[in-house]
């Protein structure tokens, strides 16, 4: 069971939401904390609110990687070597697929997707190299299994991080490191204000921001869970190893009918003529997982 006092952790979106109410859980419980966000005059705002000096902000482009490694190395020479990730930076555009431009693309992947990607090969190298274990937790949403039209390139990234966090939390069991998956539904944050950090180079196709649809998102997200009854869940998975977090139980029924769904869309066809060889390669690579999954609870 992991333990978390003494530790350095680096959280991505940390300057409100959930990034915020990690920072305050984890300070609570005897970390140092770095906080990176986009918006210097809101990490100006947290740490002011924070009020410990176990804490530094770091401006940080999630979506750069050079950003994210000097960003490491600011926050490394300040609270020593992290061995808690936190990457929970994120952006959403409310629209379809259909009517977004190859800009929009860009921009929330750059955020939701590679900005995961480039907090994962940043730290994890020198996680292991480090030698003391630690865990990381990608934030993807309860979007990454449930789908509407809209929004369509926040799911799409959303179902990438989830897959990707747990391919890496194979990978990184045998070094002591685990990984987790968080899925929150409806968050106090200011997601909704999303518009106002995106790049004027990404901006290009761009639909004109509709501030109705902005205010109305605004008033919706104040029924959001609390962050820090998030984090307060969150923390409860990071020291139990589990690799679903969901905060948000309300979504239970929903997702089995969803994975019903799923199941009911097989057929019973009959055999073709590879099934037999087919089907001893699927159970070795069932057994493999199988064997995966149980070492990846066990060992971090």
């Amino acid at each position: 069971m992991l333990e978390f006092a003494g530790r350095t952790a680096f959280v991505t979106g940390g300057a409100n939401g959930i990034g915020l109410g990690l920072a305050r859980a984890l300070l609570a419980q005897g970390c140092k904390v770095a906080i990176a966000d986009i918006r210097e005059d809101a990490l100006a705002a947290a740490v002011r609110t924070l009020d410990n000096q176990s804490v530094i902000a770091v401006q940080l482009d999630v979506a750069s990687r050079t950003g994210f490694a000097e960003a490491a190395d600011r926050a490394e020479k300040a609270l020593g070597p992290v061995s808690l990730v936190f990457n929970n930076a994120g952006i959403n555009l409310f629209q379809t697929i259909d009517e977004s431009s190859y800009d929009d693309w860009d921009w929330v992947m750059g955020v939701n997707l590679h900005g995961v990607v480039n907090g994962v090969m940043t730290f994890a190298p020198r996680m292991k190299a480090l030698g003391q274990g630690g865990h990381i937790v990608n934030t993807a949403s309860m979007a990454s299994f449930l789908c509407g039209g809209a929004p369509g390139i926040y799911n799409t990234t959303k179902f990438a991080v989830r897959g990707m966090s747990e391919s890496l939390r194979y990978s990184l069991a045998p070094h002591g490191i685990g990984v987790s998956v968080l899925c929150p539904g409806l968050v106090k944050s200011h997601i909704y204000a999303s518009d106002e950090v995106r790049p004027p180079a990404l901006s290009g196709g761009a639909k004109p921001v509709d501030s109705a649809a902005v205010g109305r998102l605004e008033q919706l997200h104040q029924f959001g869970m609390e962050p820090d009854v998030i984090a307060a869940r969150t923390l409860g998975a990071v020291r139990e190893n589990r690799f679903h977090i969901f905060p948000h139980p309300e979504f239970r029924d929903e997702l089995a009918t969803v994975f019903d769904e799923i199941l009911a869309d097989f057929r019973d066809y009959p055999e073709d003529a590879g099934f037999a060889q087919r089907t001893g390669f699927e159970k070795m690579r069932r057994d493999n997982y199988a064997k995966a999954r149980r070492e990846a609870r066990e060992r971090a």
